[in-house]
């Protein structure tokens, strides 16, 4: 399966393609990559169900590359909100924790299909709709942070995405500035990605794929293969956002978005 050119081909061009959103937007990588990774294993005879699965803890897995490149390239901008991270971190890991390692196990792959299209629904609902608002929220004290860390990683871990499509829109009514918004959800990404990659490897160690080079629910090859493309487009990503005006590039993407949350809508009730 994964020594076919075209296979690798096509798995390095999306690793590009998702590095770079990543890079520049903050958000989309696992948005995308999740329906295009379930219809190849579809496409390659492996039950509905467990491709989704497989599909949403791959796509997290590479999240954990693609964050270190992605934040490397915002830090030396000065850009990364740490002390918003640390206050964040602790909860985003116990979230993630279980969610990737019970709740993700417990769950049928129909309903995280349809969890995805709703929230990628809901994500490019905000890009397209959702000005910046007038009233901001007052920025919440540690153990306020803590919590909506926790609430990040457990929903996160469930659809595969590295955390943005709700930490920007947090830290926005926040009043924190776009690009410190983007960078520092890049580097909420990496703990929200490790704690959710352990719990899909414990939490699907039972079970039996049909996929070579498994490890749990995490797909090794794809795995690989997507993360040496997105590293290298990442950086590329996080310099075009500090140099350019991405609120009509987020319109466009959007309009993508809502295509893979109708393909994953349809993937729940097909």
């Amino acid at each position: 399966m994964f020594l076919d050119p075209l296979v690798i081909g096509g798995l390095l061009l999306l690793g590009s393609v998702a590095g770079f959103l990543a890079g520049l937007l903050g958000v989309g990588g696992g948005m995308m990559m999740v329906p295009f990774l379930t219809w190849f294993l579809t496409a390659h005879e492996v039950d509905a169900g467990l491709a989704v699965k497989m599909a949403i803890a791959t796509s997290m897995a590479t999240i954990l590359f693609t964050s270190v490149s992605s934040v490397r390239a915002h830090h030396r901008r000065g850009a990364v909100r740490w002390d918003l991270w640390r206050a964040m971190a602790p909860g985003i890991v116990i979230g993630g924790l279980v969610s990737g390692g019970a709740a993700f196990a417990l769950v049928k792959g129909r309903a995280l299909a349809l969890s995805f299209a709703l929230f990628v629904g809901f994500a490019a609902t905000r890009m397209l709709f959702i000005s910046k608002p007038r009233n901001t929220w007052p920025l919440p004290g540690p153990l306020g942070l803590a919590s909506v860390g926790a609430g990040i990683g457990c929903v996160s871990g469930l659809v595969g995405a590295g955390g943005a499509f709700m930490s920007v829109p947090f830290m926005g009514r926040c009043g924190i500035p776009i690009h410190q918004a983007v960078a520092t959800s890049a580097a909420i990404g990496l703990p929200v990605a490790l704690a959710n990659t352990v719990g899909y490897v414990i939490g699907g160690w039972q079970v039996h794929s049909p996929v070579p080079g498994s490890l749990g629910f995490l797909v090794l090859p794809m795995l690989l293969i997507i993360a040496l493309a997105s590293i290298s487009t990442a950086p590329l990503g996080a310099r075009l956002a500090h140099a350019m005006d991405v609120s009509q590039l987020k319109k466009v993407f959007a309009l993508l978005l809502y295509g893979l949350a109708g393909y994953m809508a349809w993937r729940a009730f097909g």
